[in-house]
């Protein structure tokens, strides 16, 4: 079968990490430990597991981050190579109960997928991406299908995956819909993790998939008296409008935007702009992940407000001052499981489902490419939002499959103007 293999070679993670640093993101995959191979189908590890053949596979932050040489060695230990990325995926799932049809994975490689049990207090209390046992059990360390030698990933012709990580699609969801679900239910876990009372003020740094689902899910989930999203480009200030914020401002101008809706006073900087707010909003969601997202954190959220971590961060560098001093709750955001709800505890897949429907979240996806151009690929996501792109895919649907394959795209290349077009 066919995959996109990331080997462990230091040499060329460090390769891909300078040449992301020099030249941008997205760049360092022409010279990283990613390769395009043939390897022989996965073994099925043990009972309850089946075969998935992919249809589409998103390309996350995440991945983003991995091939970028950015990842932090914080995951060393929990994950194994060589591994085939892919986390976002709906596919054809080949035995088990869902034989035949569509499903997405639940990516989580928790107690029940490695045949743990009894179950650590995580996974016994239905929160996956709390496991404790992601290095142990009859597979090898992964905290993810996709980050796991003995699962494969979505980047590929065809993975493994446990039972209990598969959910059936609805057979009036398209793939694309249903390729969102994974990164819909990140945001649906992080708002319902952050206990919102109704008339809070909350302020989105980050308009690029997480953002957006983020957007997304605070108008369908909860009642935030105002929603403030910081958006860098025009596709992304158009849908987190579209979404549900009511204000929508450029990088830069969020702290304007937060002393007017808090009425907080100002300090002001050398140069006469504002350094950061006495007061501010109650919540900011860090979609971001980085050191400079995190700082303006800090500038915003009022005296023991809140700051949830839904970004991937790496190797962060802040000055946690404020955290102390203004009594910040600083927390991160994870994967998924169940969620406590007025109406009693829900699924977040299921949940995640829902927002996929009644928001049109398929509409974020922007591009779709073969597994053979995954540098362009790579390059396209890295530089979505400057393309007037969100969210990029991997597509493996054969042409007259009668898998939709019609709407796979060939590779674009941005012209003169900044805008998209077929490359030839």
């Amino acid at each position: 079968m066919r995959a996109l293999q990331f080997e462990r070679n230091v040499p060329r993670f460090a390769a891909a990490r300078v040449a992301s640093v020099l030249a941008g993101s997205g760049k360092g995959v022409r010279v990283g430990p990613l390769e395009l191979v043939e390897v022989d189908p996965l073994e099925i590890p043990g009972p309850g597991w089946v075969r998935v053949r992919p249809r589409l596979a998103g390309i996350c932050g995440s991945d983003l981050a991995t091939l970028d040489g950015r990842s932090s060695r914080y995951f060393e230990q929990i994950v194994s190579f060589p591994f085939i990325p892919g986390h976002e995926v709906v596919g054809d799932v080949e035995g088990g109960a869902l034989d035949g049809r569509r499903a997405v994975i639940e990516p989580v490689l928790g107690c029940e997928a490695r045949g743990i049990d009894p179950p650590c207090p995580g996974c016994a209390a239905g929160r996956k991406g709390s496991c404790e046992r992601i290095a142990f059990g009859h597979l090898s360390p992964g905290l993810q299908t996709g980050y796991c030698r003995d699962t494969g990933g979505g980047w590929s012709t065809g993975f493994v995956a446990h039972q209990s990580q598969l959910h059936a699609v609805p057979d009036d969801f398209s793939d694309e819909a249903a390729v969102m679900v994974e990164p819909a239910a990140c945001a649906v876990h992080a708002v319902c993790a952050c206990k919102i009372a109704g008339g809070e003020r909350v302020l989105v740094l980050g308009a690029g998939t997480i953002g957006l689902c983020v957007i997304a899910a605070l108008r369908a989930l909860c009642l935030p008296g105002v929603l403030v999203a910081v958006a860098k480009h025009p596709t992304q200030r158009r849908l987190a409008r579209d979404l549900g914020a009511d204000q929508v401002v450029r990088p830069g101008e969020h702290k304007r935007a937060a002393r007017r809706l808090s009425g907080s006073l100002a300090l002001e900087s050398s140069d006469g702009g504002i350094e950061r707010l006495t007061g501010g909003v109650d919540l900011v969601m860090d979609c971001v992940g980085s050191s400079d997202s995190l700082q303006q954190s800090f500038d915003v959220v009022r005296p023991g407000g809140r700051i949830v971590l839904v970004g991937m961060p790496g190797v962060v560098k802040a000055d946690l001052a404020p955290l102390w001093q203004r009594e910040i709750e600083l927390r991160g955001a994870y994967a998924y499981g169940s969620e406590d709800r007025p109406e009693g505890p829900r699924s977040t897949f299921q949940l995640a489902f829902e927002l996929v429907r009644g928001a049109r979240l398929e509409r974020l996806v922007s591009a779709r490419y073969p597994l053979e151009h995954y540098e362009d690929a790579v390059a396209h996501a890295a530089a979505a939002g400057r393309r007037g792109a969100v969210k990029i895919v991997f597509d493996m649907r054969k042409r007259g499959s009668g898998l939709d394959a019609s709407s796979t795209v060939r590779p674009r290349r941005p012209d003169s103007a900044g805008t998209t077009k077929e490359a030839k």
